[in-house]
């Protein structure tokens, strides 16, 4: 492999086509302002280095970045990239990852609107991430101690695991197909409309009008907070170890709940079975 080290580059495509390459405390900044330095590239590793410039890992197939900085002026990071690491680093220009094939971040701090966005294969540990409509039409998730803030996250993702993480997001989780949520914290309003084959498992889930209009919702063991209208016109198997503000209209199934303070049933179609206590 390669090795270049303590170099600064603003050229334009600097590394273009390159591979079994290592770069070491570079950095890809300057005034000539040139993009995609990382391009059709194969066999990559970024040690210690600095990107400030768009475009960086374009069509990289095999990449390791291992602390490193990626700043608010380095969009669109890694597009069309496949089999990469990311660790210890941060990802902070928008767009910082997307259409995208088996990646793992891992202790990395993201600040990105529009991440994610149609990733195949994306696992994450122990990762604090900010951004608007995170991961759209992602699939083949697997996210562990992820603290996201955010709206609009997890919007048409399909088969996904996620695990002891923080989500604090509105309009989380819509029209989603076959994800799981375990041990998790949930927070936020309109929580997973649309959504089909969603389970929450030992979840805390907080925030008006959840859960409405999904298809085999489940709910196990969880506690709801602050949620009113709930459950409209879903097909859903719920256990509630708490309170619920509300349930309105359940299409069908059955809820098991602590307590509620309102049931309303103003739709003869709300077929759906509520056991208080």
């Amino acid at each position: 492999m390669k090795v270049i080290r303590d170099i600064t580059t603003d050229e334009e495509r600097a590394f273009y086509g390159s591979e079994s390459l290592s770069l070491v405390n570079c950095k890809i900044d300057g005034p000539a302002d040139g993009e995609s330095a990382i391009k059709e590239c194969r066999d990559i590793q970024a040690k210690d280095c600095f990107f400030n410039l768009r475009y960086p890992f374009w069509h990289v197939h095999g990449v390791t970045v291992d602390n490193c900085e990626l700043t608010e002026l380095c969009r669109a990071a890694f597009w069309y990239t496949t089999d990469g690491t990311i660790r210890n680093s941060k990802l902070h220009g928008i767009k910082a990852l997307r259409e995208c094939g088996n990646i793992t971040i891992t202790d990395t701090s993201i600040i990105s609107p529009e991440f994610g966005w149609f990733t195949r294969g994306c696992a994450m540990r122990d990762v604090t991430a900010e951004g608007e409509y995170f991961m759209l039409r992602a699939r083949d998730l697997d996210f562990k101690r992820v603290t996201l803030k955010g709206k609009y996250s997890f919007q048409y993702v399909e088969n996904a695991e996620i695990r002891n993480c923080v989500l604090d997001t509105k309009d989380a989780f819509w029209h989603t197909k076959n994800v799981t949520v375990r041990d998790s914290a949930v927070k936020g309003e309109y929580l997973a409309w649309y959504a089909e084959n969603l389970t929450f498992v030992n979840c805390k889930i907080s925030g008006t009008q959840p859960l409405c209009y999904c298809k085999n919702l489940k709910l196990i063991d969880c506690t709801m907070e602050g949620c009113d209208l709930s459950f409209e016109k879903s097909e859903v198997e719920a256990t509630v170890l708490s309170q619920v503000d509300s349930i309105k209209n359940p299409k069908s199934g059955r809820i098991k709940v602590f307590s509620v303070g309102e049931i309303i049933r103003d739709d003869p179609e709300s077929k759906g079975e509520i056991i208080v206590g």
